[in-house]
């Protein structure tokens, strides 16, 4: 009975310790903390692996009633009355309107017709528009841009077609690319279709600041402290400060590793840290670029790659 006793206190002090290591000291990582997969990329560009190559394509129908899913990854999706994500292709253009997607891409791409459809609640109607294609018929378009269906997209909320080939991307209910990190990198000049779980921004005013998958700014809260690992934001500051959710470690870029772990908060979330300091985003900031959560209350303020606060006073 001791010698099982002894057995479990030491396997207890190992785990302790494999802890205290990652989050006080210098050198080694914590082992605990569920890490969350990232999600395995789409597989080629059309004509490739699509399963669709022998068949005809299919005679183009409406969306009919449009509808905006607000995806956790992509922002706000437009779909098509069945649920159906519908995308752009960059080859194509917006001004003019033009779809050059035919043949073998038609089949993996169907074309979605223009006619009796109607903009989802809240949206800008005037954004939907229509392009006469080369065979004569009427595509639907969004902000000018041709709007399509992915054959791959098997159940509604499907959205197995985003990135394919670098080109082909799900559209915002404006016909911009649905995809929060494109918007960003757009706006800085950049031509990236998504972002990692975590990576780093260069912010104008700021510097080099930390960014969630959607572009997002990240934040630390001075109260909280990273040894031992405790939160002063509960409550009603989740509704303001969000928690950034685990990210696996192999799905960031440019970040600090050490001390890379999930919280288990006492209110039972799961909460991803940097440097073992527990991280948020700010529900004021409305999109990627915003950081209006900086220095809130003395206390809030964007974090740095190596984990440290930016602009915090010293």
């Amino acid at each position: 009975m001791n010698t099982w006793r002894n057995a479990s206190l030491a396997v207890t002090a190992v785990a302790v310790l494999a802890l205290t290591t990652a989050c006080g000291q210098d050198k080694g990582e914590s082992p605990n903390g569920q890490a969350v997969g990232a999600a395995a990329p789409a597989d080629g560009g059309y004509g490739s692996d699509t399963g669709y190559g022998d068949e005809s394509a299919a005679e183009p129908k409406t969306a009919g009633q449009l509808a905006v899913w607000d995806s956790k990854k992509l922002g706000k999706v437009v779909t098509d009355s069945e649920g159906f994500t519908l995308y752009r292709f960059d080859n194509d253009t917006a001004e003019p309107p033009k779809s050059t997607c035919a043949g073998e891409c038609e089949k993996a791409w169907p074309v979605v017709a223009a006619g009796d459809v109607k903009a989802a609640a809240g949206t800008d109607a005037s954004k939907i528009g229509e392009v006469t294609r080369d065979d004569g018929t009427k595509q639907l378009t969004l902000g000018g841009w041709p709007m399509y269906r992915y054959a791959k997209d098997t159940n509604p909320g499907d959205a197995n077609g985003q990135g394919v080939g670098g080109t082909w991307f799900a559209s915002a209910p404006d016909g911009k690319k649905a995809a929060l990190g494109a918007a960003g990198a757009e706006e800085a000049g950049g031509t990236e279709a998504d972002l990692a779980g975590l990576s780093v921004r260069k912010d104008p005013k700021l510097g080099e600041i930390v960014v969630d998958s959607k572009g997002m700014t990240v934040y630390r809260f001075k109260k909280d402290s990273a040894w031992p690992m405790k939160t002063a934001c509960t409550g009603a500051c989740l509704e303001k400060w969000p928690v950034v959710a685990p990210v696996d470690k192999n799905d960031t870029e440019g970040i600090i590793k050490k001390g890379f772990v999930t919280f288990d908060r006492p209110d039972g979330i799961k909460q991803q840290t940097i440097d073992c300091w527990p991280i948020y985003t700010f529900a004021g900031d409305a999109k990627p670029g915003d950081t209006n959560g900086q220095g809130v209350g003395g206390t809030w303020y964007a974090v740095a790659p190596d984990s440290k606060l930016v602009g915090a006073p010293k």
